[in-house]
């Protein structure tokens, strides 16, 4: 197959665009090697991938509605892994108009290319920030998720909208991945395993939200790309059973799927923490710090309907997680303290 997948030079982008191609799919990378974060990180994850021979990298951006049309007219994309996006909950409140820029009209973009191109499936990126104020645990796709509590949450609902309305028109199969917490080697540098470890190992103190309280569904990247190709490859079809007079959110008449897709068992901000210690041989400095605005306290997964139409099973526990990552941090970087 020749497959899109959009973000390669991003953290989750690069480990499934590599995963595919181990496997012997022809893959062709887009990406706008933006500066939201360290540019060389975005570049050496390019690097890598440019060592397969059947893998070339588009630069361009979501938002260019003639670059996005001229690159599905030449490739003949049979399935489309959507990944790009302006990420970050906290940086959506400072910066709101590069969010609809790139994950609304983006995403749009994305859509009328499969549209118009016969993608036979489009896998795309939703975030567990769709859940927003609910409370009931753990997160269930057959949940309304009608309140996010920043922009970022409310462009993910929306794509997935706007997915819906493809594949309602147009029998585009589509499949939302809402992901949750992920980390892991190659990971982004303003998400927290990067920042912690970075300042413990410069002997700084790290920021603790929420006073360390909080609960996250940390996931490793690993598992989290076993379970787009698994998605990727079972193509989304109807529900036949779906009721209008009481619908189910996660399901459809048309042929689109909504996917939780996240470890299952939430881990403690200071357990976390903890096992960043553990891997260094270091306690940090903490400053505790309410509730940052926009974030929820606490996430956890239900990824039942995964796990019964992809047989996703998470496998990597955190303490195991943090290790691999803090290992390739250490090696990229160059450190080599006589604790880590």
């Amino acid at each position: 197959m020749k497959i899109l997948v959009t973000g390669a030079a991003g953290f989750i982008g690069f480990h499934t665009a590599r995963k595919l191609l181990d496997r012997g799919e022809t893959v062709v990378g887009l990406d706008n090697f933006n500066d939201y974060y360290d540019v060389t990180l975005k570049e050496a994850r390019g690097a890598i991938l440019d060592d397969y021979a059947d893998y070339r990298m588009v630069r361009a951006d979501l938002a260019d509605r003639a670059a996005i049309e001229t690159l599905f007219a030449a490739e003949a994309f049979d399935k489309v892994v959507h990944l790009a996006a302006q990420a970050g909950v906290r940086y959506s409140i400072e910066n709101p108009h590069a969010y609809i820029e790139s994950n609304i009209v983006g995403t749009l973009h994305i859509l009328e290319g499969c549209r118009h191109h016969d993608v036979e499936h489009l896998v795309y990126a939703s975030s567990s920030s769709v859940y927003g104020a609910n409370t009931t645990m753990p997160f269930s796709i057959h949940q309304n998720v009608d309140h996010p509590l920043a922009l970022y949450g409310a462009t993910k609902k929306a794509n997935e909208l706007m997915a819906h309305t493809y594949s309602n028109l147009y029998g585009l199969p589509t499949t939302g991945l809402r992901f949750f917490t992920v980390y892991g080697p190659f990971g982004r540098p303003d998400m927290a395993l990067f920042l912690f470890t970075k300042n413990i190992l410069e002997g700084k103190p790290i920021d603790v939200f929420n006073y360390g309280k909080h609960r996250r569904d940390f996931t490793f990247v690993d598992d989290i790309v076993e379970g787009v190709v698994r998605t990727m490859d079972n193509t989304a079809k109807p529900n036949e059973e779906w009721d209008a007079a009481q619908p189910d959110p996660g399901t459809s008449r048309a042929p689109y799927r909504i996917y939780n897709i996240g470890n299952q068992q939430p881990v403690e901000l200071m357990d976390y923490i903890g096992a960043i210690e553990k891997r260094l041989g270091t306690e940090a400095e903490k400053n505790l710090l309410p509730l940052q605005p926009g974030d929820v306290p606490d996430t956890y997964a239900d990824t039942s309907d995964l796990a019964n139409d992809v047989g996703y099973q998470p496998a990597t526990p955190v303490e195991e997680g943090v290790a691999r990552f803090i290992d390739w941090y250490l090696d990229y970087y160059g450190i080599t303290p006589e604790s880590a």
